[in-house]
């Protein structure tokens, strides 16, 4: 790998090295480098481009990084990965792809990540996108999540985009079975002409089951973001959606919760607020030494942790 995807790397696994564990590091459209362990397999699929990730049942404390960077202008891919969770799993899923445009032609990464995670188990999934370069191309990407959460078992999602990414559609997708637990974080930040759609649709099937959707978003210059959030409770569950979001310079934020109750004993709550930094903020943190730009930019880091 070249210093500009070593850089990517970096910026959307946190990888300095190879890692602990099984990992898979796709590059320009091909996989570069991989490993397994005892007790997980990567299998590469025969009828499209993408891996099968297979973690046997009882898995413990052990991690997955699955990482894609492109550096290639113009370069356009689909991958389907699915990963195969056991019973009784704890485990640490590590995702991202960064693009790295300098040509004048697009570069675009979609990618349909699917789980499917049996009883009791406990599943960390980060994703984290990123792009740079100052080609006139755009960095496009357009990932879909979708869960199968298996009965008593337990999901955390934290989704990240800071920086570089021109267009993205983020559609996540999920069923919950009887005591399943789902908490997807969100943070998200859209600068210049950028366009971001956040989509998530979640489904209570099972007794008990319950979703925590939580969006942090910034949209600055001229940048549009739309956020849908919707839960359907089908049993008796528990559902929230919250959405947060700072508006700046001459962006445009939408935030559309919708919840369907379908179930008498399914307790929804849908929350959503969008608005300018405060000013007393900004002066409050002027008056401990900071210009304007630097108080706006401490608010908007502190907002998006």
């Amino acid at each position: 790998m070249d210093e500009i995807q070593k850089t990517l790397l970096e910026q959307v696994a946190g990888l300095h090295e190879v890692p602990e564990g099984a990992y898979n590091i796709r590059a320009n459209g091909k996989s570069v480098e991989r490993g397994t362990t005892a007790h997980i397999d990567i299998v590469t699929k025969e009828d499209k481009q993408g891996i099968d990730i297979i973690i046997k049942p009882g898995t413990k404390k052990e991690s997955v990084h699955i990482p894609v960077v492109l550096s290639q202008s113009g370069l356009t891919e689909m991958v389907y990965n699915d990963f195969y969770v056991g019973d009784d799993c704890d485990i640490t899923i590590i995702a991202g792809c960064g693009i790295h445009n300098c040509g004048n032609q697009d570069s675009r990464h979609d990618g349909i990540h699917s789980f499917f995670i049996g009883k009791n188990a406990h599943v960390k999934y980060v994703e984290k996108h990123y792009g740079s370069g100052d080609g006139e191309g755009e960095r496009i990407m357009n990932p879909e999540t979708v869960v199968e959460l298996g009965e008593n078992s337990f999901m955390e999602m934290e989704t990240v985009q800071i920086k570089g990414v021109d267009s993205t559609r983020r559609l996540t997708r999920a069923r919950l079975s009887d005591g399943a637990k789902l908490i997807i974080t969100e943070r998200l930040m859209t600068h210049g002409q950028q366009n971001a759609e956040s989509s998530f649709e979640v489904d209570l099937d099972g007794a008990d089951s319950s979703a925590n959707l939580i969006s942090r978003a910034v949209a600055r210059d001229d940048s549009r973001q739309l956020f849908l959030a919707k839960i359907n409770g089908n049993n008796r569950c528990a559902g929230h959606s919250e959405c947060d979001a700072i508006i700046m310079d001459n962006a445009k934020i939408s935030a559309v919760p919708e919840i369907t109750a379908n179930h008498l004993d399914a307790a929804l709550i849908h929350e959503a607020a969008i608005g300018k930094i405060a000013g007393d903020q900004i002066i409050k943190l002027m008056t401990l030494g900071l210009s304007e730009s630097e108080a706006e930019a401490q608010i908007v880091n502190g907002f998006l942790k």
